[in-house]
């Protein structure tokens, strides 16, 4: 069965940094990744690499930050107020909040976003909310583990579920 639209994938795969060859993710064939096909849920150059392939295909390309996360942008980079990280007592919690922690958030309209700390001041918080691979040019490569054709209920809900229900 070839991979293409509608088709649940699962595979492994290893990422790096293109330019320096640092790894980034890895996935096993125990803990595999599994994606609906064609929904856009994933980079779409990711997609078209895949595309036509069959179980037992490795695969082995690039993907520019342009074409992955994009490049990082100065207005991604907010200034907030101390108050909203602060408990009922006024304190922080310095475990949770420091320089280079990640911070889960959301924004006025409910969207849930991760924030890199950059600096904290007496009043204010700077944060990071690119992509954390935004500005990376990425190498993937991996094994096509398993296509099937996706279910009803995965076409429903836009996504794959693992052999045990949802996977998400």
């Amino acid at each position: 069965m070839k991979i293409g639209s509608n088709m649940v994938v699962s595979l492994t795969y290893k990422l790096t940094n293109h330019k320096t060859g640092e790894k980034i993710e890895e996935t096993t064939t125990e803990n595999p990744m599994l994606f609906l096909y064609g929904v856009g849920a994933i980079i779409p150059e990711f997609e078209e690499n895949l595309d036509g392939k069959v179980v037992g295909d490795v695969f082995k390309f690039a993907i520019d930050s342009e074409n992955a996360y994009g490049t990082p942008s100065e207005e991604q980079i907010a200034m907030l107020p101390i108050s909203i990280f602060q408990n009922e007592e006024g304190k922080i919690n310095e475990e949770e909040l420091f320089e280079g922690a990640f911070v889960p958030m959301s924004d006025n309209d409910g969207n849930h976003l991760r924030g890199l700390v950059l600096e904290i001041k007496d009043e204010l918080v700077k944060m990071d909310f690119n992509h954390p691979l935004a500005g990376i040019d990425l190498h993937f490569e991996g094994t096509i583990v398993e296509v099937r054709p996706a279910t009803e209920e995965e076409l429903e809900h836009g996504h794959a579920h693992g052999v045990h229900g949802h996977q998400h």
